[in-house]
C-alpha cells in the first residue's frame, strides 16, 4: 500500500483536515514568496507570505501587503485559487478532482464530505458535493457578469480580472480587493459607496455565500414552501434576514446621515452586511460612533452560517445558527431532558456540543 494512503487510514478526520490545510497553506506560501508573485518582482519575506496564504485559505480578508499593489497578476491568481480552496473547503475541493476523475468516491471520502458539508447523513453527499461545486461557479460567474460593465469601464480590459477577482472573493466571503494603489493602498471598495451595482452583487455574493449549502439544497428542493425546509435552513434564513435588516435601519438612522437617499441606504446595507462574514467595506469605519463600531463588532463575533463559505467549513468558526439554536434551547431548558427544543423540534446533545465548539 503506498505511504500517503497508509498515513490517511492511520488519521481521522480532525488531523487530515489540520494536514491538509496546512499543506495548502504552506505551498500558497512559498508560491507568494516568488519574485513573479510580486509587482517589483522581489522575493516577499516568508512571515508575509505565510500570514497572507493563511488569511487567504481562512478568507479572513487580513493582510499586511496591499493586494493590487503589492502582488503581480500571478500572485493575485495565487491568492484566488487559496481563497477558492478555503471557501469551498479542502475536502470538497478534492472530492471534485475525483468526481472530474470518474474515480470511486470509497466510504470514509463520503463520511469525510459529510463532515466537511455539515450534511445530516451520509446518503446523498456526492450528489450535493456535485451541486456544490456547480452552483459555484455558476453563481461566481454570474456575479462577474453584474460587476463586468462598472469595472471595464472604469479600468478597461483589467476590469474583467478584477470583476472576476472580486466576484470569487466576495462569494467565499475573503474580503480581499484590487482597489488599492500605491498611493492609496486598503482602500477597499470605498470609491464605489453609492454605486448600486457594486454594493449589491458584492452584498449578494456575500449572503448567498454565507447562508451554506444545505439552505441552497432547500431552495432548490421545496422553492418557496417555507414549512418544509430543515430547521437549520429556518433558523439561518430567519437570523440572516434580521442580521441584515436591523443593522441596517440602526446605521441608516443614527451613523450615515450625510449624502444622498441612495448612497445612505446603500451604505447602511452594505455595512450591515460585510461584517459578519467578509472584510470588505465602503465606509470609513473611523468615522462610525461608537455604538456603531460596538455593533460592527458584534456581528463579526456572530459571523456565517455553518456548511457555509463564510470561513471555511472544516474550521466551524461560524455561529449564527449555533447562537440562534442556544438561545432557543436556553429559554426552554427547564423543559428540556438531555436536548434542546426549537419549533416543537428537539435537539440531541450531539448538536449542544457542536454549538459549544464554535465558541472555543
Amino acid at each position: 500500500m503506498p505511504f500517503h494512503r497508509r498515513l490517511a487510514c492511520k488519521l481521522n478526520y480532525f488531523q487530515s483536515i489540520i494536514l491538509m490545510f496546512a499543506a495548502v497553506i504552506l505551498i500558497g506560501a512559498a508560491l507568494l514568496m516568488l519574485p513573479i508573485s510580486a509587482q517589483e518582482r522581489t522575493v516577499t519575506p516568508f512571515h508575509e507570505a505565510l500570514f497572507t496564504a493563511t488569511s487567504a485559505v481562512c478568507v479572513t480578508g487580513l493582510v499586511v501587503r496591499d493586494t493590487a499593489s503589492h502582488w503581480s497578476a500571478f500572485g493575485q491568481a495565487v491568492l484566488i485559487v487559496l481563497i477558492q480552496i478555503g471557501g469551498l473547503g479542502v475536502i470538497t475541493v478534492g472530492a471534485s478532482f475525483s468526481l472530474l476523475s470518474g474515480r470511486r468516491i470509497s466510504l470514509s471520502q463520503r463520511g469525510r464530505m459529510q463532515e466537511a458539508m455539515s450534511a445530516p447523513k451520509v446518503g446523498g453527499i456526492v450528489r450535493l458535493t456535485g451541486f456544490v461545486i456547480r452552483a459555484s461557479l455558476m453563481i461566481e460567474g454570474i456575479g462577474a457578469l453584474c460587476m463586468l460593465p462598472v469595472f471595464c469601464r472604469d479600468f478597461g480590459v483589467s476590469g474583467i480580472w478584477k470583476a472576476v477577482f472580486h466576484s470569487v472573493s466576495a462569494f467565499c466571503n475573503a474580503g480581499f480587493d484590487l482597489m488599492g494603489t500605491p498611493d492609496m493602498p486598503f482602500v477597499s471598495l470605498t470609491a464605489y459607496r453609492a454605486d448600486p451595482i457594486i454594493n449589491l452583487t458584492i452584498s449578494a455574493l456575500i449572503v448567498v455565500g454565507g447562508i451554506g449549502f444545505l439552505t441552497w439544497d432547500d431552495v432548490r428542493t421545496n422553492r418557496l414552501c417555507f414549512h418544509r425546509y430543515r430547521l437549520q435552513s429556518k433558523v439561518i434564513l430567519t437570523a440572516t434576514a434580521l442580521l441584515i435588516l436591523l443593522p441596517t435601519l440602526y446605521f441608516f438612522c443614527f451613523e450615515f446621515k450625510g449624502g444622498t437617499l441612495r448612497e445612505r441606504l446603500l451604505l447602511s446595507l452594505f455595512q450591515s452586511v460585510t461584517p459578519r462574514t467578509a472584510g470588505f467595506n465602503t465606509a470609513d469605519y473611523t468615522s462610525l460612533s461608537s455604538s456603531g463600531r460596538g455593533l460592527t463588532i458584534l456581528l463579526m463575533f456572530i459571523g456565517g452560517s455553518s456548511g457555509s463559505t463564510a470561513a471555511s467549513r472544516q474550521q466551524r468558526r461560524q455561529c449564527s445558527s449555533p447562537m440562534r439554536l442556544l438561545y432557543s434551547a436556553g429559554r426552554k431548558a427547564p423543559k428540556c431532558s438531555g436536548g434542546g427544543w426549537k419549533k416543537k423540534r428537539s435537539m440531541m446533545p450531539q448538536l449542544f456540543l457542536h454549538c459549544i465548539s464554535s465558541f472555543r
